[in-house]
């Protein structure tokens, strides 16, 4: 007799983001499916890894992280938010943004949980979710605006719901969070138990003069959230995979007795280097005007094209229809564009719980000029 597992993610499988890139290599096709830049992340930041290394600081630091770097994260949110948070009590260091939204889920969610996610999502949500015995209750995004349904959500919330899940700038499609969602949110969690999970590294990658509404802007809702951000998404170094969480002293206390237990604690050299790159507030502020210039690029290309593109104000992404040229299924026509044409996309449907076709893709433009024009002279055969 062998030992059996009984699987806790029964119906996951390989994610969409490996078997596009996957395809990608196996067909030689440019890959705009994966969100990672092709492009070289500022120089100074692996120089003063380096000299981390050297100057010794190859130890443990604190498990909450190092404290330099919370005080000068600390010091950018007051700077961009105009709210206090204290390093020691607010501000966790992690392995990456992913693990973040994982450990708060862990902290507060019980079998039987619910939680408001709304659709398309990112993939890791829901089986984090549901790792933990909760359930994901799913909302559908407006189609083409992917704006939030206000009265559809008051609609889903029951004596269950323990967290509603919020991502802006939003993964896979670009839309932001504006006011009147930031109003409706607060009125609806008002009087009640319920968490916000505020899933915000794209923070600083928002176009067209929007602005990045943060729930650390409205102090009712930041005493009941986690907010997680990714320096990887900040500074193009995507494979560091280091992240941090804010959260109210009550909430991050119970965090970290999951973190304490788990990481631990995150890769000092890079901690070390961080905190001295954080003093150049213009890297982080001028990330916007890079991306957007990168967006337009490849819009301008793709006007060329028979692909039609839906509103991105933020991320690494947009999101484009293709209903002008196939009634194809969309991961059918992801796979046909790596075989036949040789760009790789994410079909926005893989990232539903619900079955969706709305006959669009997700492309990532957070790449290279040359390697936008070459994916863009390839689209022109489609």
């Amino acid at each position: 007799m062998h030992p059996t597992i009984q699987s806790k993610l029964p119906n996951a499988g390989t994610t969409i983001f490996t078997i596009m890139s996957s395809l990608a290599v196996e067909h030689n096709a440019i890959n705009l499916g994966q969100g990672f830049p092709d492009f070289e992340m500022n120089q100074a930041l692996p120089e003063l890894v380096s000299k981390a290394m050297a100057d010794g600081h190859n130890q443990y630091v604190h498990m909450n992280g190092l404290p330099l770097l919370r005080e000068r994260i600390s010091e950018k949110v007051k700077k961009l938010y105009n709210t206090d948070v204290h390093p020691a009590d607010e501000i966790t260091i992690t392995p990456g943004g992913t693990y973040a939204l994982y450990t708060a889920f862990t902290a507060i969610l019980q079998p039987g949980d619910e939680v408001i996610v709304f659709e398309p999502a990112y993939d890791c949500y829901i089986p984090q979710i549901e790792l933990s015995g909760a359930v994901a209750v799913t909302i559908p995004l407006k189609a083409g605006s992917y704006k939030i349904d206000h009265e559809l959500t008051r609609s889903k919330i029951t004596a269950k719901t323990k967290a509603i899940l919020i991502n802006s700038p939003h993964n896979p499609s670009g839309a932001v969070l504006e006011e009147d969602d930031m109003e409706f949110l607060q009125e609806i969690v008002s009087g009640t138990g319920i968490f916000i999970i505020s899933d915000e590294v794209y923070e600083h990658l928002i176009f067209d003069g929007k602005k990045h509404l943060s729930v650390m802007l409205y102090p009712e809702l930041y005493e009941r959230s986690f907010v997680t951000f990714s320096f990887g998404k900040v500074y193009n170094c995507t494979g560091w995979k280091t992240g941090y969480c804010i959260a109210p002293p009550m909430l991050t206390k119970e965090f970290r007795k999951i973190h304490q237990f788990n990481a631990f604690t995150v890769f000092s050299p890079v901690q070390y280097a961080l905190a001295a790159f954080l003093e150049n507030e213009n890297e982080y502020l001028n990330l916007g005007k890079m991306l957007q210039q990168k967006r337009d690029y490849f819009k301008e290309l793709m006007a060329k094209t028979r692909f039609e593109p839906i509103p991105s104000y933020g991320s690494y992404f947009q999101i484009y229809s293709y209903k002008n040229i196939s009634e194809e299924k969309e991961y059918d026509m992801a796979v046909r564009l790596v075989k036949e044409f040789g760009v790789a996309t994410i079909p926005v449907s893989a990232l539903y719980k619900t079955p969706t076709n709305n006959q669009v893709l997700r492309f990532c433009f957070s790449k290279k000029e040359s390697t936008l024009a070459a994916a863009a002279e390839k689209l022109l055969d489609v």
